[in-house]
């Protein structure tokens, strides 16, 4: 039973060092310069039209990155009101992120098999497309509920 407690105990700790973690506000610059440099690669191989997958794969992984890194960055005055703000933002960039990839995306691809006349009926969803709508979405309302706010 001590075993037992003693786990749950250090779970929870670690659960809450977790919860609380943020990087530093100058980090927000370098998942900027992640982001929009990955962002600039991956609209330059869409004109190239370049069959490089695999760099197209490590661009889009790096966007994910430098968005993760603007979510998770302290403001340069972190209160109260801004963390109730930022986990505001999360639950409905959570929400946003379900409902896309549950309704929208599936019937997205539905119609677009249906006016281009392609045989599969794919409604399989990306995972990189859900994470790049959830934290953009986060990255939007929260700094539009910071405005509205200010």
């Amino acid at each position: 039973m001590t075993l037992l407690k003693n786990i749950w105990e250090w779970d929870k700790r670690n659960f809450e060092r977790l919860r609380r973690f943020q990087l530093p506000h100058r980090f927000k610059q370098i998942g900027f310069a992640l982001f929009l440099v990955a962002f600039l690669a991956l609209l330059a191989f869409r004109f190239v039209n370049n069959d490089a997958t695999v760099i197209k794969t490590s661009l889009k992984y790096i966007l994910l990155i430098g968005l993760l890194i603007i979510s998770v960055s302290k403001e340069k005055i972190e209160d109260e009101r801004i963390v109730q703000l930022r986990q505001q933002s999360y639950q409905v960039a959570f929400v946003v992120g379900v409902l896309y990839s549950i309704l929208i995306l599936p019937l997205v691809n539905y119609m677009a098999d249906v006016i281009f006349k392609k045989e599969s009926l794919g409604f399989e969803v990306n995972s990189w497309e859900v994470l790049f709508i959830m934290l953009l979405m986060q990255w939007f309302i929260f700094r539009m509920m910071r405005k509205k706010c200010s």
